[in-house]
């Protein structure tokens, strides 16, 4: 299965490519585009509409300001949608990150930090795993790198 990464606006790049770090550390497959809650919501309906029988097995959603763009993807799937709040220049990410996590019931949206797109391609990778016994032997690893790295920080000290 494939993970969607949509964007909000291309201002959001910066935060896909932390994500798509991630997957092809993984080797996970992913698509990404630029969909806009507000500006074509026609595309960000037919997109999650049909974001399943597309091959999708989780949506990256990646909006700042309002952010309404994963509670409309959540609305139209059912599958696992992590929203990724963005940091603007307004109010530092605040409003992006109320408006992602304050879904009504029954349109859960999971949300990371802001800005968090490295957490939110692990998030994914972890749902995919599920059903994937590659990627539970890759995040084992990966696991142990962490603590690897952290045991090499008090050696350092």
């Amino acid at each position: 299965m494939k993970v969607a990464i949509i964007m909000g606006s291309i201002s959001d790049k910066k935060i896909s490519d932390d994500i798509v770090s991630i997957f092809e550390k993984f080797g996970v497959e992913y698509e990404i585009e630029v969909i806009s809650a507000h500006r074509t919501p026609k595309r960000a309906f037919e997109f999650s509409a049909s974001a399943k029988e597309n091959g999708f097995g989780v949506i990256i959603s990646i909006a700042g300001k309002a952010a309404h763009l994963g509670g409309v993807l959540a609305a139209n799937t059912t599958l696992p949608v992590i929203g990724v709040p963005v940091k603007s220049s307004t109010l530092d990410g605040l409003d992006a990150l109320l408006s992602t996590v304050q879904m009504p019931s029954g349109v859960p949206v999971a949300t990371v930090a802001i800005d968090g797109g490295k957490n939110a391609a692990l998030l994914a990778i972890q749902i995919l795993s599920l059903s994937d016994e590659n990627l539970v032997g890759k995040l084992n690893l990966y696991k142990q790198e962490l603590e690897d790295d952290v045991k090499k920080m008090n050696e350092n000290l």
